[in-house]
């Protein structure tokens, strides 16, 4: 089994920045995709960034020139920069790997960011 243990979020206003980190333990072989995920109150579950294990990246058009995402292989983390932060961005994150064949998500971390 794996596990991923997220943390970084809270309360900011906006414009402000917040860093999440995600880091995966247990049955960890050859991590594929790392990515983050989000979830506002009453939407869908979208996906916000994320990473392959050959760095190469992708974001939501919404997030683009605002948030990085990076991921340490050696140590099986990733980590989602979040500047210039907007009220939209409010949600519940979540990360998500891939190792093949199967698919794990953290509990979630809250991100509120105020008007």
């Amino acid at each position: 089994q794996v596990q991923l243990v997220e943390s970084g979020g809270g309360l900011v206003q906006a414009g402000g920045s917040l860093r999440l980190s995600c880091a995966a333990s247990g049955r960890i072989f050859r991590i594929n995709t790392m990515g983050w995920y989000r979830q506002a109150p009453g939407k869908r579950r979208e996906l916000v960034a994320a990473i392959t294990s050959s760095a190469s990246t992708n974001y939501a058009d919404s997030v683009k020139g605002r948030f990085t995402i990076s991921r340490d292989n050696a140590k099986n983390t990733v980590s989602l920069q979040m500047n210039n932060l907007k009220p939209e961005d409010t949600g519940v994150y979540f990360c998500n790997i891939n190792q093949f064949p199967n698919e794990y998500w953290g509990q979630g971390t809250q991100v509120t960011v105020s008007s």
